[in-house]
C-alpha cells in the first residue's frame, strides 16, 4: 500500500517534504499541496510535477482524501489544521514547534488518539546520520552511562531567515510566546530527551537581547541569546541558543562514564574524545594525532554516505517520514513518543515563562 500524502503550507520546508516523499514511491506519494497564497501552492506543484494544488485545505482533504497530512504552516495554525485533518480521517505530521503551548499539544494528541490517528513532529535532527551513529555507540556501551549533555544551537540573524524576521515587524515568528528561540530550540531540547528519565525535567532559563540595533517595536524584545540548565533525573543538560557566536554551530557533547563524544550535526561527524592515557609529554603530544585520525575516519564515513545518497541535507527528514509511515502501515511504535513530545512542550512553556520576566538587554 502507498500512502496518499497532502501538504498544507508551501514555504521553503515544503520543498524538502515533497523531495523526500518522492524518493519513496513504494511507501507514499504526494497527492496535493495547499497554501492560502494560491501562487505558492501552484509553484510547488509545478516544480515537482504534482497534479493538484489549491488554496483551500478543506477542499484538499475532501477531493484528494489523503491518508496523511503534513502541516508546514506557522505554529499558530497547527492545532486547528491538525484537528481538521483528523476529522477528515488523516494521520498528521506537524513541523516544529508542534503548537504554541503544552495545553494545545496535549489537546492535539488526545484528539488524534480518540480518533485512532497518529501524530508526529518534525524533530528531524534526531534521525540524521550523526545522531544514529551516536546512538549506536551508546547501545554498544562505548560511552558507558551518560552523565551530562551539552546541546548547542547557533542561529545567524544576518542570514535569509533572520533578515526576513528583522525586516518585518509583523513577522509571524514575533507572535510566538518565545519568538525566535521558540521557533528553534526544539532542536536543542529534543537531543537531550533520550538521556533524561524525569517526566518533568527541571529547567532554569536565562534569556537576553544582545544585539544593539533597536526598531521601536516588537522586534526589540526578541530574545537572541538563551542559556538553559536542565536536571533530567540523573543526567544534567546545558543548553545554549546563540545568534551571535560564530561560527553558528549545531552540535552536542555527550559525556559518559567510559568515554565522551562530540556530535556535529553540520559537519555530520561523531568523534570520541582522546583518553590521554600515555605518560608525561608524550601523553600531551599524541592526542592531537588521535583526534586527526578520528576526524579522517569520520570524513571517510561521510564519503561512503555521499556515495549511497545518504549525505543530503534532508536525510534525517526522509528517515523520520519512513519511520512514521511504517508505524501507520504496520501498526508499530511511533518514531517519537508522545511522552517526549509532551516533555518538550512542557519545557518550552517553562522556559518562556521564566525569560518573559527575566529578559534584559545587554548594555551598549
Amino acid at each position: 500500500m502507498s500512502l496518499k500524502v497532502g501538504i498544507v503550507g508551501c514555504g521553503k520546508i515544503a520543498d524538502g517534504h515533497v523531495e523526500e516523499i518522492q524518493k519513496m514511491p513504494e511507501v507514499a506519494r504526494v497527492v496535493g499541496v495547499c497554501d492560502r497564497e494560491p501562487i505558492m501552492a501552484e509553484q510547488v506543484a509545478m516544480r515537482y510535477g504534482l497534479g493538484y494544488h489549491t488554496h483551500d485545505v478543506e477542499r484538499l482533504l475532501a477531493e484528494q482524501k489523503p491518508d496523511v497530512l503534513h502541516i508546514t504552516t506557522p505554529p499558530a495554525s497547527h492545532l486547528p489544521l491538525a484537528k481538521l485533518a483528523v476529522d477528515a480521517g488523516c494521520h498528521v505530521y506537524v513541523e516544529k514547534p508542534m503548537t504554541l503551548s503544552l495545553a494545545d499539544t496535549r489537546e492535539l494528541l488526545q484528539y488524534a488518539d480518540r480518533a485512532g490517528k497518529k501524530v508526529t513532529v518534525g524533530y528531524t535532527y534526531l534521525f540524521d546520520p550523526p545522531a544514529r551513529e551516536m546512538r549506536a555507540l551508546i547501545d554498544d556501551g562505548v560511552l558507558g552511562d551518560i552523565v551530562h549533555v551539552e546541546s548547542f544551537y547557533g542561529y545567524n540573524l544576518a542570514g535569509a531567515y533572520g533578515s526576513a524576521i528583522l525586516g518585518d515587524p509583523n513577522h509571524w515568528v514575533l507572535g510566538l510566546p518565545g519568538q525566535l528561540a521558540h521557533n528553534n530550540i526544539d532542536h536543542l531540547l529534543n537531543k537531550a530527551l533520550e538521556f533524561m528519565d524525569a517526566d518533568e525535567p527541571r529547567v532554569t532559563a536565562h534569556g537576553f537581547v544582545r544585539r544593539k540595533t533597536r526598531f521601536g517595536d516588537a522586534r526589540d524584545a526578541m530574545i537572541d541569546e538563551l542559556r538553559l540548565m536542565i536536571d533530567g533525573g540523573g543526567t544534567t543538560v546545558f543548553g545554549t541558543f546563540s545568534s551571535h557566536i560564530r561560527p553558528a554551530g549545531h552540535f552536542a557533547r555527550v559525556y559518559g562514564t567510559k568515554s565522551s563524544a562530540h556530535v556535529d550535526y553540520l559537519a555530520r561527524t561523531v568523534t570520541l574524545e582522546s583518553s590521554g592515557s600515555l605518560p608525561s609529554a608524550i601523553g600531551r603530544l599524541v592526542p592531537a594525532f588521535e583526534m586527526a585520525a578520528r576526524f579522517a575516519t569520520a570524513g571517510a564515513r561521510n564519503v561512503r554516505r555521499f556515495a549511497r545518497s545518504e549525505f543530503h541535507f534532508f536525510s534525517g527528514l526522509r528517515f523520520l517520514f519512513s519511520a512514521f509511515y511504517e508505524s501507520i502501515l504496520a501498526g508499530g511504535p511511533l518514531p517519537i513518543s508522545y511522552r517526549d513530545i509532551l516533555r518538550v512542550s512542557a519545557m518550552l512553556d517553562d522556559i518562556f515563562a521564566q525569560v518573559k520576566t527575566a529578559t534584559r538587554p545587554v548594555s551598549s
